[in-house]
């Protein structure tokens, strides 16, 4: 009882600037904790519809014959993966401000990594979209046209990896300073810093024909689909999200 009295009282005399500031501040934080979220659950979905439309129109053995009669899976498909492009910069864009509160370099470094990965995933999806006219052979035979369109579907497939190598190498980044700073807590960074690496030699295993990526995603999947959740109820440390927390540890942190 005391203790609520003593609260009540404490905040009757805080300053109304500073309450309004306060309550500014947890406003900011959470909206942009769940926009955050957001993007990571549509980067998600949008890309993996769109690769899995466009793997249906692809996956057969003679694909271009499909695709020329019902070209509409394989382009809807790849404009979903193009989509992404927006989700990914995105995510970048809105962790700038929060990251560089701590350090600017990890900042710079993880949009970077975002602007790579798109146009690595966007040659690829442009790649899939260059099938639709091929599928009318416009005077190739059968014979060169799967050639040409084979071709076009693995330019796709090895873009993919080389982006997810680039995704990877950004997220481990993010991860240690999302550890470092307690931004969010310290279980969720760990199974980023698991994830990824183990994300990135997947990417480069099927770069080398060896097929076991779709397994080694699984552990990043874990930060991907649970960090969004976090966000959406909890949202960024308040302290960290200030920066409060780099500036205790180091005051030329966000030089």
């Amino acid at each position: 009882m005391q203790q609520a009295i003593s609260s009540a009282r404490s905040q009757a005399a805080e300053p109304v600037p500073d309450r309004r500031r306060r309550l500014s501040v947890t406003g900011s934080r959470m909206t942009y904790s769940r926009l955050i979220g957001a993007l990571f659950l549509s980067g998600f979905l949008v890309y993996g519809v769109g690769s899995a439309l466009a793997t249906s129109a692809t996956g057969g053995p003679h694909f271009l014959a499909s695709i020329a009669a019902h070209p509409t899976v394989l382009i809807i498909g790849a404009i979903l993966m193009l989509l992404n492009t927006l989700v990914d910069l995105g995510k970048g864009i809105l962790f700038f401000p929060i990251l560089g509160k701590h350090s600017r370099r990890t900042a710079l470094g993880y949009l970077a990594t975002m602007i790579v990965e798109v146009t690595l995933l966007d040659v690829g999806a442009v790649a899939l979209l260059m099938i639709v006219p091929l599928s009318g052979k416009h005077g190739l035979d059968g014979a060169t046209a799967m050639a040409h369109g084979s071709a076009l579907v693995h330019t796709n497939a090895m873009f993919y990896q080389f982006g997810e190598m680039t995704l990877a190498a950004g997220c481990v980044a993010l991860c240690a300073l999302l550890f470092r700073t307690r931004l969010i807590p310290r279980f969720l960074s760990i199974a980023g810093l698991i994830g990824y690496p183990i994300l990135m030699a997947g990417a480069i295993a099927e770069v080398f024909g060896i097929h076991i990526g779709l397994m080694l995603t699984i552990p990043g999947m874990f930060f991907e689909l649970v960090v969004p959740f976090w966000l959406f109820t909890k949202g960024f440390q308040s302290e960290a999200y200030s920066g409060g927390a780099a500036r205790r540890l180091d005051p030329t942190v966000a030089a």
